[in-house]
C-alpha cells in the first residue's frame, strides 16, 4: 500500500512541480546544496532519501525519473539519482521526511608513541588493546603486512573468536566500493591507519609501533583509489559495524574521512548514522579536517568537517611532537581545523593528537605508493619493498586517538563512548597559547587516560598516577561550556548511552551529573572510588527552563564568551553580522589580528563554506560536489603538505600528505 501511496502521490506532484520549485515549505526538507541544485534544475543529484517509517521509496523515484539505489537501514533511507529539476516534487511529498547530498568524502611513527604515553602504558602496565575490535572506516587494508600479523595471544575477541584473515590480526574485510572478497588497499590510506592504531612495529624492530598492537581490526572499505568515495559508503560501513558489534567486539570505529558541511549535525544522514553507532555502545572517532589556515597562510576559523560536527563524535585535531619525545614543544598543527562548527556553532575540536610525519604502514600496490617514493621509508628487517610511509593530517591524528581509546577498554570495558571523551578531555594536558576551539580539552596524554580508566575500574591510585595527575587539565568540554572545578566520576549519569554529549538535560527531564564539586587542593584529597553522594557536592546541571547553571565549578562559553550571559547567543551568526570591533567583543576566541571566519554572509541562501576569492579558497557546495572541493593545498612557503583531495587529477594530486623533515 505504501509504495502503491507513494507512486500516486508522485504523479500528483509532478504535474505542480513549477509551483512547489518556489514554495519554501517544500525545500525546508533539502539540505542547502540541494536547494542550489533544485534552483538550477541543470542536472542530477546522488541523495540519500529519508521517508516516513523507513519504507522504501523505489516507486516514487522512478516516477520522478530516477532510479533506486542501496537501502540503509540504519537511517531508515536509501539512495537514490534523481534529477535536479525533480528534487522539489520528492521534498514535497509528504511520505519523505529529509532529501540530502550524497556528499564526497575524502581522506583527510616512531616518536607518537612515547610521546602521548602509549608506549609506557604498554611496558608498565602491560595493555596493547589485546580483545578490543576496532572498525576501520577507510580505503582498505593490504592483504599482508609483517606489522599485522597476529599470534595466539592476540587472537582474543572477548567472545566469539573468528578466524584471522590469513595470519593478519584484520578478523574482518568488507569492501562497500567494488564488493570484492578479500582485503586490499587500491590507495593506501587504509593501510597507514591500520598501523597507527594496531601496528606491532615487526618490520622496524617494534620502533614503528602502533598505539594499540593488540587490537584486532574491522577494515570497512568506503574509498576508492583516488581516496574518494560518498557519504552513503560510509553510512553502509557504519550500519554494518553496529550490527556486527557483539560478533567482533567492535567497541571504536575510526572515521579518518571527511565530508562537507552542508546542514546540521541535527539532520546530517551521516552525523545521524555515526549516533546510532554510539547509541549501541561504540565510540566513534573523526578527523576534525586539515582546513585550519587559508591558501594564504592565515588561520581561519570554523572548518571542521563532518561527521566531527558532531557533539556525539571524538573529534580530534592535529599537533606536531616536533620530532621529539619530550611533550614540552608540542604544537598545534597550522592545517588542523578550528571550530566552532558551521552552521551550528558548536565548539570542536574535542583535543588533538599528534598528525604531523608519522609514518606507519605502507601498503606497495597502492596510488599512494607509486605516486610518492620520497615518503617511503625502510625498516630494519629486510623487505622486498618499502614497509612504511610518512603521512599528515588530521586523517593520522585520528587514530591515535582510537588506539588510545582500545587501551582504556581494555583497562576498563565497561566504559561507555560518553565517558571515553571524558576521560581524554579531563586527563588532556592544556598549552598556553591556544584557545580552546583550537586544542580542544587539550593535547591527548594516553598515559593518564588509562590511568584514569584503571581508577573508575577501581584499581587502587597509585605514586604514578599521582604524579601523572599534575598535568591533567581537569575539565571537559561540554556543549560550548568548558567546565572545570570538579572531579568527573564513574557512576555520574552524564556517561550514559542515552545522553547527548552536551544536553542540559536527560530525556526525561532530569539534570546532569558529571560528578563532584572540588577546589584544586579538595580534588587531590578525593579518594577516586568514592561514590558520589554523601557530604560531596554534586557537580552537574541545575536550574529550570532557560536558566540552565552550568555546575558548581568554573564555567566558560568557549564560542560565545560574555555576550549572551555565558549562554550560547541565539539570532547572531557567529563572525559576519557585526562591525570588525563588534565582532571582537562577540566571538570569543577570534580577535586576533588576521584571523579568518571560514564561512560568509549570514543569508539563508548562501551554500558556500569558505572565504570568497579564487581556486586556493576552500569551498564547498556551490554548484556540482565534483567541481568544489578544493582540499588540502600546500601552505604558502612550502613545508609539509596536508592530507587532502582536490577536485581532479592523478593519483599524485588527489593525496597531498608530507613526510616529517
Amino acid at each position: 500500500m505504501l509504495r502503491r501511496a507513494l507512486l500516486i502521490g508522485a504523479l500528483a506532484v509532478l504535474g505542480a512541480a513549477p509551483a512547489i520549485a518556489g514554495d519554501p515549505a517544500g525545500f525546508g526538507k533539502l539540505d542547502q546544496a540541494l536547494v542550489a541544485r533544485a534552483r538550477l534544475a541543470g542536472g542530477t543529484s546522488r541523495v540519500i532519501i529519508q521517508t516516513r517509517g523507513g519504507q522504501p521509496a523505489d516507486t516514487l523515484v522512478r516516477a520522478l525519473k530516477g532510479t533506486p539505489g542501496r537501502r540503509l537501514a540504519v537511517l531508515g533511507g536509501q539512495i537514490a539519482e534523481i534529477p535536479d529539476a525533480a528534487l522539489a516534487a520528492l521534498a514535497a511529498h509528504p511520505a519523505i521526511t529529509r532529501v540530502s547530498l550524497d556528499r564526497p568524502v575524502v581522506a583527510t611513527m616512531e616518536r607518537t608513541g612515547a610521546t602521548i604515553g602509549a608506549a609506557w602504558v604498554r611496558k608498565n602496565l602491560g595493555y596493547t588493546g589485546a580483545g578490543i575490535g576496532i572498525a576501520i572506516v577507510d580505503s582498505g587494508v593490504t592483504a599482508w603486512h609483517d606489522d599485522l600479523t597476529s599470534d595466539a595471544s592476540d587472537v582474543d575477541m572477548g567472545g566469539e573468536v573468528p578466524t584471522i584473515t590469513i595470519g593478519q590480526r584484520v578478523a574482518h574485510f568488507v569492501d562497500f566500493v567494488s564488493t570484492l572478497p578479500s582485503a586490499y588497499d587500491d590507495f593506501g590510506h587504509g593501510t597507514h591507519v591500520a598501523g597507527i592504531i594496531a601496528g606491532n612495529g615487526y618490520d622496524s624492530g617494534g620502533a614503528r609501533s602502533g598505539v594499540a598492537p593488540g587490537a584486532n581490526l574491522v577494515v570497512l572499505k568506503v574509498l576508492d583509489a583516488a581516496g574518494r568515495g560518498y557519504i552513503s559508503h560510509v553510512i553502509a560501513a557504519i550500519d554494518y559495524a553496529v550490527a556486527h558489534r557483539a560478533k567482533f567486539n567492535i567497541r571504536v570505529l575510526n572515521l579518518s574521512v571527511a565530508a562537507g558541511v552542508y546542514e546540521s549535525y541535527q539532520t546530517d544522514p551521516l552525523t545521524l548514522a555515526a549516533k546510532r553507532a554510539v547509541e549501541a555502545g561504540i565510540a566513534v572517532v573523526s578527523a576534525g579536517g586539515n582546513l585550519g589556515r587559508n591558501a594564504q597562510g592565515a588561520p581561519q576559523y570554523g572548518a571542521v568537517t563532518a561527521p566531527g560536527n558532531a557533539p556525539w563524535i571524538i573529534t580530534v585535531g592535529a599537533s606536531s611532537h616536533r620530532g621529539t619525545v619530550s611533550r614540552s614543544d608540542d604544537t598545534v598543527a597550522a592545517f588542523s581545523s578550528r571550530g566552532p562548527t558551521h552552521i551550528d556553532y558548536l565548539a570542536k575540536p574535542d583535543l588533538v593528537a599528534p598528525g604531523v610525519g608519522l609514518e606507519s604502514l605502507s601498503d606497495p600496490g597502492s596510488a599512494l605508493y607509486a605516486a610518492h617514493p620520497q615518503w617511503l621509508l625502510t625498516g630494519t628487517v629486510q623487505t622486498w619493498y618499502k614497509p612504511y610511509l610518512a603521512l599528515t593530517g588530521t586523517s593520522m591524528a585520528s587514530p591515535v586517538v582510537t588506539g588510545t581509546i582500545a587501551l582504556m577498554l581494555q583497562a576498563n570495558p565497561d566504559l561507555t563512548p560518553n565517558a571515553v571523551k571524558a576521560i581524554l578531555q579531563y586527563t588532556a594536558q592544556v598549552y598556553p597559547g591556544y584557545k580552546h576551539i583550537v586544542q580542544g580539552a587539550g593535547f591527548l596524554n594516553a598515559r593518564g587516560a588509562v590511568h584514569l580508566a584503571e581508577l573508575w575500574a577501581g584499581k587502587p591510585e597509585t605514586a604514578d598516577v599521582a604524579a601523572d595527575e599534575a598535568s591533567w587539565s581537569r575539565h571537559i568540554i561540554w556543549g560550548n561550556h568548558r567546565l572545570s572545578g570538579g572531579m568527573i566520576r564513574p557512576g555520574a549519569s552524564a556517561w550514559d548511552e542515552n545522553i547527548v554529549w552536551g544536553n542540559a538535560v536527560d530525556g526525561p527531564g532530569e539534570h546532569i551529573v558529571w560528578g563532584t564539586v572540588c577546589d584544586t587542593a579538595a580534588c587531590d584529597n578525593i579518594i577516586w572510588g568514592n561514590a558520589i553522594g554523601g557530604d560531596n557536592i554534586v557537580w552537574g546541571t541545575s536550574g529550570a527552563g532557560d536558566n540552565i547553571l552550568w555546575g558548581n565549578g568554573s564555567d566558560e562559553n568557549i564560542v560565545w564568551g560574555n555576550e549572551c550571559g555565558g549562554a550560547d547567543c541565539e539570532n547572531i551568526v557567529w563572525g559576519s553580522q557585526c562591525e570588525a570591533a563588534v565582532c571582537d567583543n562577540i566571538v570569543w576566541g577570534t580577535a586576533d589580528p588576521g584571523d579568518n571566519i571560514v564561512w560568509g554572509s549570514s543569508g539563508g541562501d548562501n551554500i558556500v563554506w569558505g572565504t570568497s576569492g579564487g581556486l586556493d579558497t576552500i569551498v564547498w557546495g556551490n554548484l556540482r560536489a565534483d567541481d568544489n572541493i578544493v582540499w588540502g593545498l600546500s601552505p604558502p612557503g612550502g613545508g609539509t603538505p596536508v592530507a587532502g583531495a582536490p577536485p581532479t587529477g592523478t593519483t599524485s594530486e588527489a593525496l597531498q600528505k608530507g613526510r616529517k623533515k
